[in-house]
């Protein structure tokens, strides 16, 4: 059974970090894209960074490239995305979703798995 469990989000300050976990298991994580998509109160779902099965490649968002890093550790099946000088811009609900095994990107229609969400608030 697939499943992606987020965890690592809360109330942090303007210019803070977290970093966001998204635990996966029920299939060989080093051979899938996963990306980390957020979706802010009134607005659609984005994407926001994604790593490429193999680790080939990542993606970022220009709104959070230079402040946000993706990376995996398939050892503990977990995707991590550290986010530094976080803005107010940032409050959404983050999700991680499983891509096409062997990919390279993170399209959104073509995530087959996704986690609950976990909520980031940046205020102070």
């Amino acid at each position: 059974q697939v499943q992606l469990v987020e965890s690592g989000g809360g109330l942090m300050q303007p210019g803070g970090s977290l970093r966001l976990s998204c635990t996966t298991s029920g299939f060989n994580l080093d051979y899938y894209a996963v990306g980390w998509f957020r979706q802010a109160p009134g607005k659609e779902r984005e994407g926001v960074s994604c790593i490429s099965a193999g680790d080939l490649n990542t993606y970022y968002a220009d709104s959070v490239k230079g402040r946000f890093t993706i990376s995996r550790d398939n050892a503990k099946n977990t995707v991590y995305l550290q986010m530094n000088r976080l803005e107010s811009e940032d409050t959404a609900v983050y999700y991680c979703a499983r891509g096409p095994k062997g990919g390279y990107f993170c399209d959104y229609d073509d995530m087959d798995y996704w986690g609950k969400g976990t909520l980031v608030t940046v205020s102070s």
